[in-house]
């Protein structure tokens, strides 16, 4: 058994069709074929199921595809040891986070890439933490940052990083009160422009007007940090994020913040990886980098006084 024959075993299971396999894996359509019967004979067993065209994994290729990325991933782990050992860390650490955490992705990755030179980041920003639990159990992401609850922890090593609170902010003054806390009960009477409902942020939010006897139907709903921050910018709706987004999007001009409270909600945001070990070389660094920040401290001095929380 060859590491070729899994990754061409895989690039099928993965584009559902062998002509687009081939192509991901710059080999002729015939060579992925005879590669793949090859690993077939090797095992004693039919892994495809084949038509006219791809018909899904049989129940043995459903296993092993399962085997082969992993495998896959311990072979580029090792490859990436071995080049830390020469060199120091390099290649690319494919990270992954949801919106909530978008906006304080800055730090971590700041402290891992002074640390690591020759070392290259690449996020993707607009996952649910359902889909970054997927990814990184298939070996798709290195690390992701995001809610993780007890549920989600599976297959995964997690560390938290800090702890999230939730603040209004709205655009106009008549949309708020002028005072520095609001309750969720008051909040809930705002026009409201929310995060989806895949997002863990919006369980949280949730459950919060639950505790109060409220559940809101937000007017606008949004997968982006970008369009959230536009449309309460035009003053319209109001909106709940974190207070940890303040430190990279400060309240300027017209748009004002209140601090929400009945009940004190909190949320743990953490780092997870793969637990299978050792792992990415680089993932493992990155998780030391973020470890090393205060992060709570720092979003606390990042607020004006009259939010600092205890």
């Amino acid at each position: 058994m060859l590491f070729r024959q899994l990754e061409y075993f895989v690039a099928v299971a993965r584009e559902r069709h062998f002509a687009r396999a081939a192509e991901s894996c710059y080999v002729s359509q015939p060579a992925l074929s005879a590669s793949i019967a090859k690993l077939e004979r090797e095992l004693n067993v039919t892994l495809i199921n084949r038509g006219h065209n791809y018909e899904g994994l049989t129940p043995e290729g459903e296993r092993l595809v399962v085997w082969a990325k992993r495998i896959l991933a311990e072979q580029e782990a090792f490859k990436a040891e071995v080049a830390a050992v020469q060199s120091g860390i390099t290649g690319t650490l494919r990270l992954g986070t949801e919106p909530t955490a978008s906006t304080t992705l800055a730090l971590p990755v700041a402290a891992f890439c002074a640390a690591h030179p020759l070392a290259k980041v690449q996020v993707q920003s607009r996952s649910s933490t359902t889909e970054l639990h997927r990814q990184l159990r298939e070996f798709e992401l290195d690390a992701a940052i995001a809610h993780f609850a007890p549920d989600d922890r599976e297959f995964l090593q997690v560390v938290p990083l800090y702890e999230e609170r939730y603040m209004v902010l709205a655009s106009g003054d008549q949309l708020m009160p002028q005072a520095h806390t609001m309750t969720w009960k008051e909040a809930a009477q705002l026009p409201l422009a929310l995060l989806t409902h895949d997002m863990r942020i919006r369980h949280v939010i949730d459950k919060a007007f639950a505790a109060n006897g409220v559940v809101v139907t937000p007017q606008m709903e949004t997968d982006s940090v970008a369009s959230l921050y536009a449309l309460v910018g035009l003053g319209a709706w109001a909106s709940i994020v974190p207070h940890t987004w303040l430190r990279a999007m400060p309240v300027v001009g017209r748009t004002r913040v209140a601090r929400l409270v009945e009940p004190d909600a909190r949320a743990h945001v953490s780092v997870a990886t793969h637990a299978a070990t050792p792992g990415s070389v680089a993932a493992r660094a990155f998780v030391t980098a973020a470890k090393g920040l205060s992060l709570d401290d720092f979003f606390n001095q990042s607020l004006p006084p009259e939010h600092h929380f205890q």
